[in-house]
């Protein structure tokens, strides 16, 4: 069974196409390293120093923040989906994940590149060690060692790049998941998110506490009704726009007397 065949038809549209998962053999080779490599201090400074021209960021601290926020979307839109929408488990690893780069006329083109093999399942009455698994292995395992570099070779705060990472996969619970219809998988990814956001061990994620669930800020009420989530920290994207465009979410943009 290869990935693609793993998935019916509906959810692989969804995780190949706005989730951009694709098997490891259409990688972009020309822009793409393997995660692992991003470890090595030399190696990373040289593609953040590489990129941040072309994504128009000012300085190597941005250029981290906003390769780690689109990193991210990519990791934890194929991992979490799969597991909450798909009942399938998605393995990342720094061995088996290469980051692509690729930016073209100021949109980002990279996608999510996956060995081509059959998720992996679990037997009856196992499913909560097969989610910490899963869980584990994207966040502790994947995301915090590369976040870790991240910050030590541009000095980027180590909440700004958690906080990437939290806000991609509220949106992707609350808004994307939020599309799906069928009640017994709406009961599933609601059990998930509500196990990510309250009952996850900081273990999983490598670090001394949930970030999922520290990030997680009240809505702001505003105007006619409505609310916004907004961040704690700033990911700075507005500086590598000309004019400056700001997150919906941007701290910088909630209303003074809710600071």
């Amino acid at each position: 069974m290869s990935l693609q065949t793993a998935f019916n038809a509906q959810d692989w549209s969804v995780l190949s196409g706005p989730l951009r998962l694709k098997p490891m053999a259409q990688r972009d080779r020309e822009r793409s390293l393997s995660a692992r490599a991003l470890l090595d201090d030399e190696t990373c400074i040289a593609l953040l120093d590489e990129l941040g021209p072309v994504i128009g960021a000012p300085t190597r601290a941005i250029t981290a923040s906003l390769l780690a926020k689109r990193f991210s979307f990519l990791a934890t839109g194929a991992c979490l989906y799969a597991m909450s929408v798909c009942d399938q488990g998605l393995l990342l690893s720094l061995d088996e994940c290469v980051i692509e780069y690729g930016h073209d006329d100021g949109l980002w083109t990279s996608s999510m590149p996956l060995p081509d093999r059959a998720p992996r399942g679990y037997a009856a009455g196992e499913r909560d060690a097969w989610r910490a698994a899963i869980v584990e292995s994207l966040f502790a395992g994947l995301l915090a060692p590369l976040w870790q570099t991240f910050n030590r070779v541009s000095g980027i705060s180590r909440r700004i790049l958690w906080e990437n990472t939290a806000v991609r996969v509220y949106s992707l619970y609350e808004k994307r998941m939020a599309k799906v219809e069928e009640p017994r998988v709406r009961l599933r990814h609601e059990a998930d998110f509500d196990w990510l956001l309250q009952a996850a061990e900081p273990r999983l994620f490598g670090l001394d506490y949930n970030p999922l669930h520290h990030f997680r800020r009240p809505p702001t009420p505003l105007a006619e009704g409505k609310s916004i989530r907004f961040r704690r920290t700033c990911c700075f994207y507005y500086e590598a726009t000309d004019p400056a465009e700001y997150c919906s979410t941007c701290p910088l943009l909630r209303p003074r007397k809710c600071r």
